[in-house]
């Protein structure tokens, strides 16, 4: 029987490319999203891969309900799940107080933050059990630097980062493992979803989703702590991200992701 992976955010983007070099690598996966198209992402991978399953599940993990009917999904699978792919997230752009509702602010935080602890407590714990599998969350590279004008984004994605290192070293000697994916800019519908389509960071140059996903699996597959996806530029702003002072690097993203700084 094939190994099971699991990927949330799995309808189109990084997430869907994540599925789908899983089950190029002999995975049955599990993919899930809040959007209809899930199923035909499904059925697409489905189609690529004919020795494995590729099970949609159409679920809102904006909510506590959400995960938990996902996580009941898989149960009702009677498997195990060799890999979890925490990448579900969303964004939005524009200034804070003037542009943003606190309903998308806080629906950032439910989708990035708290389903991403409540469905890794839920699952990581039987693979602790098992004392095997391996961890995938999605993070960023806005994880680096303070962000403003998707400040709550960037600050979300920040604490994937440090969440995802302080589970890794606690599951040290369980045999389980995390990763961290940091992907810069991507070719995805991540930019005009969040509505920041008139920001430089938008109208410059994007890393190829599948590139991205294909470095993430690889670095799980290694077991490595975290993997900087995509171009040398991504791995020079990590590396900056560690030197410059936080007062800096929020005037440097600003010049990036302010509305309007695409025409700039």
């Amino acid at each position: 029987m094939n190994a099971l992976a699991v990927v949330t955010g799995a309808s189109s983007g990084i997430g869907y490319e994540l599925a789908k070099v899983l089950a190029d690598n002999g995975f049955d996966v599990v993919v899930a999203a809040e959007n209809e198209q899930i199923a035909d992402a499904a059925a697409q991978l489905g189609l690529r891969s004919g020795d494995v399953r590729v099970e949609p599940v159409r679920v809102d993990l904006r909510g506590h309900d959400g995960v938990e009917a996902l996580v009941a999904r898989i149960r009702a699978m009677g498997r195990p799940v060799d890999v979890l792919a925490i990448n579900a997230g969303v964004g939005v752009g524009g200034d804070f107080v003037r542009d943003t509702s606190v309903d998308d602010n806080l629906e950032i935080v439910d989708l990035n933050v708290r389903s991403a602890v409540h469905l890794a407590h839920r699952l990581i714990s039987d693979m602790v059990d098992r004392k095997e599998g391996k961890v995938l969350f999605t993070s960023s590279i806005a994880a680096t630097a303070p962000g403003p004008f998707h400040s709550v984004y960037a600050a979300s994605k920040a604490f994937l980062a440090s969440f995802a290192q302080g589970l890794r070293e606690e599951l040290r000697d369980t045999g389980v493992t995390v990763t961290t994916l940091m992907p810069g800019p991507t070719d995805t519908e991540f930019f005009e979803r969040a509505g920041m389509q008139d920001t430089k960071v938008a109208a410059g140059d994007k890393d190829d989703p599948a590139k991205v996903a294909q470095q993430g699996f690889d670095a799980l597959m290694k077991g490595d702590d975290h993997v900087v996806a995509g171009s040398l530029k991504n791995k020079v702003q990590a590396i900056a991200g560690k030197v410059a002072p936080d007062p800096v690097k929020a005037k440097m993203m600003r010049t990036m992701t302010e509305p309007g700084s695409a025409d700039s």
